[in-house]
């Protein structure tokens, strides 16, 4: 294998190549070459590096110089200036969003320090597509130390003591579940992976199976050995074509070199993987729902036990885990129990990726130790709320979850702690609010998105959050009275308590946090017909204060619907009737004229 002096890192992940990263990989070569530099300097297109909101990323190794929102005009700057004179292109390096201050290595961004990377390990340092580079950073050694060493009650009990749960949303412990597939007894059983990543702003799970696909290939194969399973399966939507390609390249490759198939690495072990894919239905994140949707049902629940571990995919034992937990496995195995477990809480070990978005700075994705807190998250990793606006709260768990508020931002992060909290840890959505959003409407949009992806199995997910929905669409119309509030609690409660799966058991959640956590909200919609942030528009009435108005007309220019009418340096005035409620006046205006009631 050719040796480099230097390596130029391009983000391959969905969103880098949406802005062409591809032609800035290309652009890179092109003029390497005509410096005759090709052969010195290798040019990658990785997996997701994180910073999503500053992507295209381009970093440069080995003096780790990250560069932002990289364009392909650009590449012949860094090359000439960089590579060529050893000079930092200061305007294309990361700034700090608090200090506005350029960071060349990107070890010392504050969006980095803090993390701890273990199933995003490889993402954003190797090439996905090359199963060579994934060995040489320990890839299938996990693998071959079980399959050679190791019996299968082994390898269980050193995932039973490193505490890993699951990732995917209902925290189980993972060893445990393999050890109940293991100990049922059939003449086939089945390892899946869910891959069914549907929550609102998620993107954990598609991230790592862009950037690092072997590691769920080998964890599967790792299952197959401890539960007696010769075959996986890869429960994945068709929404994620990246994904499904750099997983499609990754199982032929992984079965070129012997490491699956029959007779892997000479053991007589035989497994095998294929991809099976999802139509986007939220509800098939359940693994119950899941089976039957791979085995060409309706996607619905199934009332449980018996468990998939008894009785899964057509009937046999079946192990079902999502990405996240995979990609952590074979880590456990090289470093030990005892190593996994001292990161993160008493209840809850190791780490957890979120995909961080809504109104703050550092958009993207991140992996952090169990316990630490919101604040950390939020205000050190991520930069702060955009634009200097107030935090307001933060949705976690997606449409399961719940909005903590500023009363909760020194909570350490783990499973108990969110639940006690109102929320949940869910698969790794996190969305930050800031004050411009209203909560009411919140609720309202999480509990639409409920409606949508219901399957429709249970009466009172069905029904129940229908109704819940229309007493929202009341409040936020202007509707709405004080005896609604009490009605969307009772409904909640009944909903949580008697629908079938965990997508209507956890439906009211949304409702519930931002009626416990913002009453007062609720109250101004019901008792006065206001929105205090503005955002629902049948409550809000933009007028405009005729001592702050100058005249400049800079609002009759924008509006789109000729609502605004006066003279210039005179006072101007809104018709109501032909007002749309856009905003755009109350964007605009330069004097703090324009009010919003």
């Amino acid at each position: 294998m050719a040796e480099f002096n230097m390596h130029i890192l391009v983000c391959g992940g969905i969103g880098c190549k949406a802005s062409q990263s591809e032609l800035i990989k290309t652009n890179f070569k092109s003029r390497l070459n005509e410096y005759g530099l090709a052969d010195e300097i290798q040019v990658l297109l990785t997996g997701c590096f994180g910073i999503c909101g500053k992507g295209p990323i381009v970093k440069i190794l080995p003096d780790n110089t990250f560069y932002t929102q990289v364009t392909p005009e650009d590449v012949a700057e860094i090359v000439d200036e960089h590579i060529i004179k050893g000079r930092k292109v200061e305007r294309l390096l990361y700034k700090d969003p608090i200090t506005n201050e350029p960071v060349v290595d990107s070890n010392g961004t504050n969006v980095y320090k803090k993390q701890v990377r273990i199933a995003l390990r490889n993402c954003g340092f190797i090439n996905p597509e090359n199963i060579e580079e994934y060995i040489g950073r320990d890839g299938y050694g996990a693998l071959g130390d079980c399959l050679t060493v190791k019996t299968p009650d082994e390898v269980i009990r050193i995932i039973k003591d490193s505490g890993l749960r699951g990732r995917g949303g209902g925290g189980f412990p993972t060893g445990l579940k393999w050890e109940l597939t293991r100990k049922a007894v059939s003449d086939q059983k089945y390892v899946v992976c869910n891959a069914d990543e549907g929550d609102p702003g998620a993107f954990m799970d598609r991230s790592v199976l862009e950037g690092d696909p072997h590691s769920v290939l080998e964890s599967m194969a790792i299952c197959g050995y401890c539960i007696g399973a010769d075959k996986g399966l890869i429960y994945i939507r068709a929404e994620y074509p990246l994904a499904i390609e750099r997983l499609k390249i990754a199982i032929n490759q992984a079965r070129e070199y012997g490491l699956l198939g029959e007779d892997i690495l000479g053991t007589g072990f035989n497994f095998d993987v294929e991809i099976r894919y999802g139509a986007g239905a939220f509800v098939c994140g359940e693994e119950t729902a899941l089976i039957h949707s791979m085995e060409g049902k309706r996607g619905e629940p199934s009332v449980k036990p018996p468990f998939p571990a008894e009785k899964g995919y057509n009937g046999k034992p079946t192990n079902v885990n999502n990405v996240e937990t995979f990609a952590n496995i074979p880590v456990i195995i090289n470093k030990g129990a005892k190593w996994f477990s001292s990161i993160g809480t008493a209840h809850s070990k190791g780490t957890k990726v979120f995909a961080l978005a809504g109104n703050i700075n550092n958009v993207g994705l991140i992996e952090v130790p169990m316990g630490i807190t919101l604040r950390e998250i939020i205000y050190d990793i991520g930069g702060g709320i955009k634009d200097g606006r107030e935090f307001k709260a933060v949705q976690t768990g997606g449409p399961s979850g719940g909005c903590l508020t500023k009363s909760f931002l020194d909570t350490p992060i783990d499973y108990d702690n969110l639940l006690a909290a109102g929320s949940m840890m869910g698969s790794g959505g996190m969305i930050v609010l800031d004050d411009s959003n209203c909560m009411v409407a919140i609720a309202r949009f999480y509990l639409e998105f409920t409606l949508d992806e219901s399957c429709g199995k249970c009466t009172p997910c069905r029904i129940g959050n229908k109704r819940l929905h229309e007493i929202l669409v009341k409040i936020t119309e202007g509707e709405g009275k004080p005896e609604d509030l009490n009605r969307l609690r009772i409904l909640s409660n009944v909903i949580k308590d008697t629908s079938l799966c965990g997508l209507g058991q956890t439906s009211p959640n949304p409702v519930l946090s931002t009626l416990d956590n913002f009453h007062d909200e609720y109250l101004a919609h019901v008792t006065s017909s206001s929105c205090p942030a503005g955002q629902c528009k049948a409550l809000v009435h933009y007028t405009i204060d005729p001592e702050k108005c100058t005249g400049c007309t800079l609002c009759f220019r924008n509006c789109t619907v000729g609502a605004i009418s006066g003279e210039k340096r005179a006072p101007h005035y809104i018709d109501q009737t032909l007002c749309i409620k856009c905003g755009v006046c109350f964007e605009k205006c330069k004097f703090d004229a324009v009010l919003i009631g």
